[in-house]
Order: structure tokens, then C-alpha cells, then sequence
């Protein structure tokens, strides 16, 4: 059988990038060198990568079992894993598991192995109790995040599938937090730390937004239109404050995404995807989005509400200044309100611009149609170009799931493409397509 495993090179070329950055390589000498590594490194900086090669690189793929498992603290986390996982193109078997789905979904998925599963704590101890798969030949476990799994009470799940996995000798876990103590369930024997968190704030500038009124939606918008259509995350403390933001940004023609905990899975999933992909520039949401999310460089981030603790604003702030990017965090403040002890000391930002917030040069397209139907990334771009008679720069980011796909085009071509392309043959597969 001819071997599918591809170098470390052709998979960096896939994913067009260029070379590794200091962490990653660092990561990677670690883990192929060690048994048990902790990685600490700030959000957006390449964790995902930097274990992704060394774990494609054990994996076996003349053994069809579960060789390798990667925890982690939600949903959106273990599909945009998935996500990078795939787009490497290693061809190995990679299935998510997680709550919110039907379990006979994820049964229906398992009963080709993978080689590789990504899952939440829950979700993942409920497959092992069942035995949906054999867990004899996993070598490679990854605590991706872990510090979050246990913060929000995941620790009894996560001991139970320790627990269960005698032969994983082999542990990774990643933080973006320092001085997080591990529990001892996870049974970790001389790790090797890789330490990256102290060259995270570099570029990242935070300054105060001070609103005249206690109620800050007025001085919210107006800081919207002086900061212009650039990608921006405001975060709120609570899912019923979103609802209030929301509504008024609406009536203020200000296009937004919402995302929190209590919003369907659906329905977060799709306002990641039109945020990754450029249909909206903005998004609102609880600290949920603070973590381990997959989104596009920020160039700022506004506190509409302060966090509790330290820990929540290092994480929120993280959201921008990512990697090479520059990016500012915004602290929105009443004039007469109290500051907590870890926020002092910041400048003034003076609202003085009024950009017009436009609409969006990118609207995001539904296509019935996915992996499963044995259509790629290429047959999508294919029919839009060939069809659709689309240019090349009024396609945007496709995303390829089992079942479906979405694409985002260009608004002002969004008519006249779709009249060509929707009830169209993608593979033997008629396809709808449709704006979400």
C-alpha cells in the first residue's frame, strides 16, 4: 500500500506557511525528544500547529485504531482543531466529538475509526463508557487548554479518561495561563516546560474609553464609528446585556454577529463563520469567545463590560496582538465607575472620527453539500468560477464540513451568481445554495 504520510515541508506548503515560528520549533524538538511536555504560549501564537506535526508524525497508519486523543474545554475549540488537522491534508482519519449533537451521529462517524479524535471532557468519557472504540492503541494524549476544562468543571471527566488510557504515555498539555497547577490524576513524571508566555504583550496597546453616561450604548456606537471597519470583538459579561447591545446596534445599521454559552450550537458555529470569513467585522460576545477560538487577527477588542478577574482580561486582551499583528484593547468605562486593582494607569482614547459603518464586501453562502459527498474545496471554487463566472477576488474563505460547506462571495456579484450556481452538479451531487 503506498504510504499517505506527508513531510513536515508539504504539509506547511498546504497550509501556506512559510516556516514555523521560534515556539513551534521549540514545541516540536520537545516533544520529540521527552515524553511529557507542557507548552505555555499566548492565544494566537500557533499552539495548534506546534503538536498537530509531532502527534501526524507518530501516528500509524497501517494500525486502524485511535492512537491519539486531544481534550479540550468546548466545542468550538475541538472543530477548529479539526479544521487545521484537515487542512494539513495528512491523510489520516480525524472524527470531533462533542455535546450538543446527537450521540448516534457521533456513532454513525466512529464506525470507520479514526486515527485521531478531538472532543470535549463530557463527550469524550461517555464514548470510552460505551465502548464505541477501542482504547488498547492510544499513545498520544493532548490537554489542549486544559487549565479552562477544569475551570469550568470538567476534572472528573477528564480523571475517568486519564484513568482509562494506560498505554498514553505519552502527554502534552497547553496553557495560556501561567502558574496553573495540574492536578495528579493526570500522572505527569518529569515534564518538559516550553515557556512562551512572557512574549505575548509585546504589541498590545490598552487604553481607556470613557462614556459621559452610565448607560455606555451611546458612547459603544460612537466608538464603533471612530475606530471603522476594522475586525473587533466587544466583550460583555452577560448573554441577556448581548441581547440589549444587539438590538440597539441594529437600529444603529452597525452589522454584528453575537456569540455566548446559551446560544444554539448552530447558531454559533455559523456567527464564528461569518466572522472568520469577513461577512461581519464585528462580534459580540461573553468571555466564551476569549478562548481557543478560531478567529481572524483582531485589530481591537472593546471591555463594554470589565471583567472579574485578571485572568479573564489577559485572556480577552489576547484576542488581538496576535503573533505579528499590532492591536489595541479598549477599556470602556462610566466616568465615575470603579476600576478593579489590575486596571490603572490608562490613556485617554478621544472619540473624535465618525466612519459610516458600511455593509460588508462579503456575504456568506450555504451549500447543501460536504466531505461526505466526496466534494473538496477545489470542486466548490470550480463551480463558483466556472459557473458562477466569478473573479478570483470575489471568492472568499470556503469551509469545508461532512455534510455541508459555506463560501463567502463578493455582496455586489451575490445575484448574478447565485441565479448560475444554485441547483448545480458538485460531483454526481445537486447542490442548493443559499444566503445565511
Amino acid at each position: 500500500m503506498k504510504s499517505t504520510r506527508k513531510s513536515q515541508s508539504a504539509i506547511l506548503s498546504k497550509l501556506g506557511i512559510e516556516a514555523l515560528n521560534e515556539m513551534q520549533e521549540q514545541a516540536a524538538l520537545a516533544i520529540d525528544s521527552v515524553d511529557e511536555v507542557i507548552l505555555l504560549s499566548p492565544t494566537g501564537s500557533g499552539k495548534t500547529l506546534a503538536f498537530l506535526l509531532p502527534l501526524i508524525a507518530i501516528l500509524d497508519e497501517d494500525i486502524p485504531e485511535v492512537q491519539a486523543m486531544i481534550i479540550v474545554p468546548s466545542r468550538e475549540l475541538a472543530i477548529q482543531i479539526e479544521q487545521v488537522a484537515r487542512d494539513m491534508g495528512s491523510g489520516y482519519k480525524i472524527n470531533t466529538v462533542y455535546g450538543g449533537r446527537p450521540f448516534s451521529k457521533d456513532k454513525l462517524e466512529l464506525a470507520h475509526t479514526p486515527h485521531l479524535i478531538i472532543g470535549t471532557p463530557g463527550r469524550l468519557a461517555d464514548h470510552m463508557r460505551r465502548g464505541t472504540f477501542s482504547t488498547e492503541w492510544v499513545k498520544m494524549l493532548i490537554l489542549d487548554e486544559f487549565d479552562k476544562s477544569l475551570e469550568i468543571g470538567f476534572e472528573e471527566e477528564m480523571d475517568e479518561i486519564i484513568y482509562n488510557l494506560p498505554n498514553a504515555y505519552r502527554k502534552i498539555l497547553t496553557s495560556a495561563t501561567q502558574g496553573v497547577d495540574i492536578p495528579d490524576f493526570v500522572d505527569l513524571k518529569k515534564p518538559m516546560t516550553i515557556d512562551y508566555l512572557a512574549d505575548g504583550v509585546k504589541k498590545l496597546d490598552i487604553k481607556a474609553i470613557i462614556s459621559p453616561d452610565k448607560d455606555k450604548l451611546d458612547t459603544l456606537v460612537t466608538a464603533i464609528r471612530h475606530l471603522g471597519n476594522q475586525p473587533a470583538i466587544v466583550f460583555l459579561n452577560f448573554k441577556d446585556a448581548i441581547n440589549r447591545v444587539s438590538d440597539h446596534l441594529d437600529d444603529c445599521d452597525i452589522p454584528h454577529g453575537c456569540f455566548y454559552g446559551g446560544l444554539d450550537q448552530h447558531d454559533r458555529e455559523r456567527a464564528l463563520l461569518k466572522f472568520r470569513n469577513g461577512t461581519h467585522q464585528l462580534l459580540i460576545a461573553t468571555d466564551l469567545a476569549a478562548r481557543g477560538i478560531d478567529v481572524p487577527e483582531i485589530k481591537f477588542i472593546i471591555h463594554y463590560h470589565l471583567p472579574i478577574r485578571e485572568e479573564e482580561f489577559t485572556h480577552r486582551n489576547g484576542r488581538t496582538a496576535r503573533m505579528h499583528s499590532d492591536g489595541t484593547a479598549y477599556v470602556l468605562h462610566w466616568k465615575d465607575e470603579e476600576l478593579p486593582d489590575f486596571i490603572y494607569g490608562l490613556p485617554e482614547e478621544k472619540l473624535t472620527e465618525n466612519h459610516k459603518i458600511t455593509k460588508s464586501v462579503w456575504t456568506t453562502l450555504f451549500i447543501s453539500g460536504g466531505r461526505k459527498d466526496k466534494i473538496s474545496k477545489g470542486d466548490i471554487a470550480g463551480l463558483f468560477f466556472k459557473i458562477g463566472k466569478l473573479k478570483k477576488d470575489q471568492l472568499g474563505i470556503i469551509e469545508l464540513k461532512s455534510d455541508c460547506a459555506f463560501v463567502a462571495v463578493s455582496t455586489s456579484a451575490l445575484n448574478s451568481v447565485l441565479q448560475k450556481v444554485d441547483n448545480q452538479r458538485v460531483k454526481k451531487k445537486k447542490v442548493r445554495i443559499y444566503t445565511i
